[in-house]
């Protein structure tokens, strides 16, 4: 299995630190809102790595920590006049949600930031007596210039880094580039061995890994949007801090655009994944996602989640066969195809090919056609509860309806709201005429309190 790692910009083989085993850490949310598409990109990106490390016999241990303590949790709270525990619990809740929504698997471990201060403390401590870190009235600075390799990750010379740094008002560097690793708060903070404060976003997840990981961990993996600061920080903070590498693979994926510009909070152009549910399923946003390689940037568009859909119908329209666990899928073909891609960096967009070949040949009968397409979509994190129809297939339903009955129906929705008025007026004639319509092309209504939808047999 071949991955691109970051810090060398190469794509290398992976080999973990112990056979068999991968101890895998992601950069997971700050809870102070709604998760947005560009979180779903992330987190469903990662979640492939880790259901593809799990396929591949691989014993993962996959940590992704909780941001509750932030300048933006607390700026939060004061609007909303709640406590920041009160937000915090309330968003991860909503997080949590939004995750289980889309198909995502549940981290191994999944660690708080404010259960784990006495390891963030402890690590500051060890910065201090090493030199690398100073406390000035109450706060905390990690050196900067004390560590050489700072800038590698992102490949910033640290002359160019010099030149853009500024001291913001209130801080009291010894350096522009030195960063925060403890802030001085009175009114919110915890107590340390340098009065009340908060921890700095960086030197919380470097005591997340240690603590859970260890000090030295196989994959690191987040959005490109944490390459600098956070990610150049937590390496400059934790190899200093062990004395040893921290990570042995930087994976990064690509920003989520919208009309060529990068969605996030800050430019307020970003959906969020409740909003994007209501108009699609997960299957559909998670084939979206994964049609484009894992490092590039995807385009957010209606046309692309609408072709997305329609590729989601072809596989889960495939001729269905009783799902046949004795049969040994490595030696297939199709599978080999299927692993060769994902071994190839995640190469997604090659896998959905194999799915693709797979549903054509279950429609032509091939027998183990349907198990291997089972088994690998459910590795991509793909699910088969309902199949679902695509435009055409829809408008030659529609077209033999109207033919049989003598109607001319666009959509189902007209069918549905003919029946209901059928029924209203006790008029069973027309009510059975579309229900044996319906039956004979596949479709079947399912009413409600809610009302009335339909679905395939």
């Amino acid at each position: 299995m071949r991955l691109h790692n970051s810090y060398t910009n190469q794509i290398e083989e992976f080999k973990p630190i112990e056979e068999n085993k991968v101890k895998m850490y992601v950069c997971g949310p700050t809870v102070y809102d709604n998760a947005h598409l560009g979180h779903a990109r992330c987190y469903i990106t990662w979640d492939v790595l880790y259901r593809y490390l799990k396929f591949k016999g691989y014993d993962v241990t996959y940590c992704r920590n909780v941001t509750d303590v932030d300048d933006k949790i607390l700026k939060k709270a004061a609007q909303e006049g709640k406590t920041p525990e009160e937000v915090s619990q309330f968003w991860y809740k909503k997080f949590s949600e939004s995750m289980k929504a889309l198909n995502n698997l549940k981290p191994d471990i999944e660690p708080f930031a404010t259960k784990t201060l006495g390891e963030m403390i402890a690590i500051n401590k060890d910065l201090i007596n090493k030199g690398y870190a100073y406390e000035v009235n109450g706060d905390v600075y990690f050196r900067v210039k004390k560590f050489p390799k700072y800038g590698y990750l992102s490949k910033q010379p640290i002359d160019k880094l010099e030149s853009g740094a500024r001291i913001e008002v209130g801080e009291q560097k010894e350096d522009p580039l030195d960063f925060a690793l403890w802030k001085k708060d009175e009114k919110f903070g915890y107590n340390s061995p340098w009065g009340k404060g908060r921890p700095g976003w960086h030197i919380e997840c470097s005591a997340m890994s240690r603590k859970h990981l260890g000090k030295t961990i196989d994959i690191h993996a987040g959005g490109a949007d944490l390459i600098f600061p956070h990610h150049e920080n937590e390496i400059a903070q934790s190899e200093c801090a062990n004395g040893c590498k921290f990570v042995n693979y930087w994976l990064h994926n690509g920003f989520v655009t919208i009309n060529k510009e990068k969605m996030s909070k800050s430019l307020g152009n970003f959906l969020t994944i409740d909003d994007l549910l209501k108009r699609y399923d997960a299957n559909t946003i998670r084939f979206f996602i994964l049609t484009n390689h894992y490092r590039m940037p995807v385009e957010f568009s209606d046309e692309a989640l609408q072709a997305a859909a329609n590729g989601v119908r072809r596989m889960l329209n495939a001729k269905k066969t009783p799902l046949d666990e004795t049969l040994d899928l490595s030696g297939l073909e199709e599978y080999k195809q299927f692993v060769e891609a994902m071994d190839d960096d995640l190469n997604t967009s090659k896998a959905l090919a194999v799915l693709f070949d797979l549903a054509n040949k279950a429609n032509k009968d091939v027998s183990y056609a349907y198990t291997l397409l089972h088994k690998l979509a459910e590795t991509m994190g793909f699910t088969f509860e309902k199949a679902q129809l695509s435009d055409e297939d829809l408008r030659d339903k529609l077209n033999a309806i109207n033919s049989e009955m003598g109607t001319n129906f666009s959509s189902m929705e007209e069918i549905i709201e003919k029946r209901k008025l059928a029924r209203e007026e006790k008029n069973w004639e027309v009510a059975d005429k579309i229900r044996i319509a319906l039956d004979n092309v596949g479709i079947v209504l399912k009413d409600s309190k809610e009302g009335t939808v339909w679905e395939l047999k």
